[in-house]
């Protein structure tokens, strides 16, 4: 059971805790700020000095100094819960720094990762395994661009009065018939049909306008599609960018245990601190309703 106190103890209680509001004076304020230097938590253990990482002590002293100035602690005792609130602090906001470098290298590591193309060799067995080459270029930008290249290379061919033969067209894509090749080569069998008659001049101009358009028509259907591949891979980067926000479960879970230990050190700091201030100020304080458990790890 605490002991009562009578009237007359605590109003001499509260008289003497009255004289102990700290120094008054400019020279003993100054001496003050400088305690927090005699305690751990400005001592080299406290602050990480690596030669990539290196946090800065006068940013944690200030961060001491407000702590102090808004808890005003007296004596050995309430420096002492102060320093371990301080400290704990110092400590969490470092576990929300290594949150935030776990996000930031999920992000960029995913992203150039997805940036990085394979091998050329690597990219048209890919292109393959979809059982055709165009459809598997189909499926990717850089695919597309290239089946534009190609066609706009048969294009100018034609434009300049040259003739799109089987040499050609098989000499395009690994020497292998795919999909587009065999569709030229059909477009270009039928065209060279002459049901009436033509002079082979008259022919050859029909044949190569009949090609410009094919080849025009089939640029801009690529150009549209590769326009929706385009926005499609933002719109998954995006997505895979924010999904990639969150760590690894076990990096999240490890820094989520961290903070939460933290986070009880400055809780039970902060609650021993009120209970000391108050019994030197003279009030009565009951004892703890709580057992107090030290974690474990």
């Amino acid at each position: 059971m605490p002991k009562t106190m009578t009237p007359k103890q605590l109003a001499a209680n509260r008289r003497n805790a009255a004289k102990s509001t700290g120094p008054r004076t400019p020279k003993g304020r100054a001496a003050s700020k400088m305690n927090a230097m005699k305690h751990g938590i400005l001592s080299r253990e406290v602050l990480v000095r690596g030669l990539n990482h290196a946090e800065n002590p006068r940013e944690l002293a200030a961060l001491h100094q407000r702590f102090r100035d808004d808890l005003r602690p007296v004596g050995p005792l309430e420096e002492m819960l102060v320093d371990q609130i301080v400290t704990a602090h110092w400590r969490r906001r470092r576990a929300l720094t290594a949150e935030a470098g776990e996000i930031a290298l999920s992000v960029d590591g995913g992203q150039d990762r997805r940036s990085t193309q394979p091998a050329p060799h690597q990219q048209w067995m890919l292109w393959e395994s979809r059982g055709d080459v165009i459809s598997g270029m189909e499926t990717t930008a850089l695919g597309i661009r290239l089946i534009i290249r190609w066609l706009r290379d048969l294009r100018k061919l034609v434009e300049e009065g040259g003739e799109i033969t089987g040499t050609v067209l098989g000499a395009a894509f690994g020497g292998r018939a795919n999909r587009l090749s065999r569709e030229l080569e059909e477009f270009l069998g039928q065209l060279a049909q002459n049901p009436e008659r033509l002079e082979p001049e008259a022919l050859q101009a029909r044949v190569r306008e009949q090609t410009l358009r094919m080849l025009d028509n089939r640029l801009s259907l690529l150009g549209w599609q590769l326009e929706q591949r385009e926005a499609r891979d933002e719109k998954e980067e995006e997505a895979r960018q924010s999904a990639a926000v969150l760590p690894n479960m076990e990096t999240l879970e490890k820094i989520t245990r961290y903070e939460t230990k933290l986070e009880r050190q400055i809780y039970r700091a902060m609650l021993q601190l009120e209970r000391v201030q108050r019994r030197r100020q003279g009030d009565e304080v009951p004892a703890p309703l709580a057992v107090d458990v030290p974690d474990r790890e």
